[in-house]
């Protein structure tokens, strides 16, 4: 452990992410001279990231300690949780990676685009107990808006951790149940820490079960009459099914759009999650071949995401859909925090172009989400009776709000933690105590890149998306130590020149005489120094005249003459 945070007998437990945001989920267990990782994810960007793809954690302390790395284990298949593993793969070694169900299938797609990586994926059972070392584990299967989602159990010398992963109680589930018994069994033996979902604790009460989305969506099915599109989460595999079967019941033939969706469909097909008769599906090339009334339409775009493919049917800018009178769009999904602006452009938008729009609301239940109300929380509580309690996956209020929870059913005042990224709970089965941090933060993936995103980088991006760039060429002759010619501005997204032409003129004087005066009483050019001097005037000139703040270039040429 980095600084000796942690004494011999102390097992050290901290989030590289996840902790005071929703997404990124990373988790590390350490013991002695072993580490396990829990999950690899990503963080879809807020608006305030402009141009950045994904965010995800810091991997510099799995980096420096890679050595004590058993395994990476994955908690289900959704991309807050996977979706870094091919960027952690690139600069950690992980020597097995260990998944269940679905998320074996999504992992291996995604690493196939990542080419290079021999890593083994390992599909972990519920029943087994994986022994790594000092430190094994064992499986429970929760509920959750993917199949094949699991809590993990982290057997220690000092005790059991339990880490339950994503999960909600449904008690008519589409899937298979949660395993109650193994969740009891586990509190009825000892829990020394709880690591739990906090996604949702602001709700008050249970989370609806998906079985009642199921039946809304069969019935709102029914009163269509012309073409049906419906945006979900690509990796939302029970709802696709869901979906899927409300178009066998109304004798709609289906078509998908969006690359995640496509894999999504095509893993999911593979490993028996989506069913459907032959001839269900269609190729998106053959859309115009059947009648409105016989077409279902699933695509990807439900959080207004400019790319995906309901923002651009909604934009009209669609290779292969317009809409048309008559089409209804369903929303089977809610915005994610941060996403509410974007989703509502998409809605008026689609309006815009004629189309009915079906939200989730409590009329038409469309969607529920697949993590646990506080009711349901407090029911994981009292099954695993922690010690001590750590509340993970969520923003700062969820997680307090969770700790409070965690009180109020039996968790004594002082054993409950809300911490930070890279914050380290030191756990014996007596003491808890926070140890200190470790580097966590997050890294920014624009493109294919990686890491060399920095905040910088951010800043200058957000500069030049409110003010503009103003470029300022000097040519300056080495030998006479004079200008050649008057310096040359240049601007995008400042002003536009030609209605500025004096406004420019006399920027080109100011600098042309103050790089002059500098010049002359210089024996030798400095080039560093001369660019400080013409960003210094331009910032203040421009701001006395327009008050604004563009990102300055100044742009110095030497000439012999």
């Amino acid at each position: 452990m980095q600084n000796n945070l942690l004494k011999k007998n102390e097992v050290g437990v901290f989030a590289l992410g996840g902790l005071g945001e929703v997404g990124k989920n990373m988790y590390v267990v350490e013991y002695q001279d072993e580490i396990l990782v829990i999950d690899s994810g990503i963080l879809f960007p807020e608006d305030h990231l402009l141009g950045i793809d994904y965010v995800i954690p810091d991997y510099t302390y799995l980096f420096e300690n890679q050595d004590k790395i058993k395994a990476l284990i994955i908690t289900h298949g959704h991309e807050d949780h996977i979706g870094g593993i091919p960027y952690l793969l690139r600069q950690v070694k992980v020597p097995k990676i260990y998944a269940s169900g679905i998320a074996v299938g999504l992992i291996k797609n995604k690493l196939e685009k990542h080419k290079g990586f021999r890593v083994p994926i390992i599909e972990y059972q519920e029943y087994e107990k994986i022994v790594l070392g000092k430190l094994s584990i064992s499986f429970f299967r929760t509920n959750h808006s993917i199949p094949d989602s699991y809590g993990i159990a982290i057997h220690t010398p000092e005790g059991v951790i339990v880490h339950t992963g994503d999960f909600k109680f449904d008690f008519t589930p589409t899937g298979p149940d949660a395993s109650y018994h193994r969740i009891a069994d586990l509190g009825r033996k000892g829990v020394l820490l709880l690591l739990s979902d906090s996604t949702n604790a602001e709700l008050t009460d249970f989370t609806k079960s998906e079985s009642v989305v199921s039946e809304n969506i069969k019935d709102i099915f029914t009163k269509i009459d012309g073409r049906i599109i419906v945006a979900t989460f690509a990796s939302n595999v029970h709802r696709v099914q869901q979906i899927v079967e409300a178009s066998v019941a109304t004798n709609r033939k289906v078509a998908v759009y969006g690359r995640s969706m496509l894999r999504t469909l095509e893993v999911g097909r593979d490993m028996g999650y989506i069913k459907a008769p032959q001839g269900t599906f269609i190729d998106p090339h053959h859309l115009k071949r059947y009648p409105n009334e016989q077409m279902t339409i699933i695509c990807t775009g439900s959080q207004g995401e400019p790319m995906a493919a309901l923002s651009r049917i909604a934009a009209g800018t669609h290779r292969q859909i317009s809409l048309q009178n008559g089409d209804t769009v369903i929303f089977s999904s809610s915005p994610i925090p941060g996403n509410q602006e974007g989703v509502s452009k998409t809605i008026n938008m689609l309006f815009r172009r004629g189309a009915n729009v079906i939200t989730n609301s409590p009329l038409t239940d469309t969607h529920t989400s697949g993590h646990a109300g506080q009711e349901e929380q407090k029911l994981m509580l009292k099954l695993i009776k922690p010690k001590f309690f750590m509340p993970i996956h969520g923003e700062y209020r969820m997680l307090k709000i969770h700790s409070k929870i965690g009180i109020n059913t039996g968790v004594r005042k002082g054993n409950e933690f809300v911490l930070d990224n890279g914050d380290v709970l030191a756990v014996t089965r007596r003491s808890a105590r926070v140890a200190g941090k470790v580097q966590a933060g997050s890294v920014y993936i624009d493109g294919s890149g990686i890491g060399d995103i920095g905040s910088v980088v951010i800043r200058d991006r957000k500069l030049l998306s409110e003010d503009g760039l103003l470029s300022a060429i000097v040519t300056v002759d080495k030998e006479t130590m004079k200008l050649v010619g008057q310096p040359v501005i240049t601007s995008r997204g400042f002003i536009y020149m030609r209605e500025h032409e004096e406004l420019t003129s006399e920027m080109s004087q100011l600098v042309g005489t103050e790089v002059q005066n500098k010049l002359s009483n210089s024996t030798t050019i400095n080039i560093s120094y001369l660019k400080k001097t013409m960003t210094r005037v331009l910032s203040k000139y421009i701001y006395d005249k327009t008050e604004r703040n563009p990102m300055i270039m100044p742009v110095i040429m030497i000439v012999n003459n």
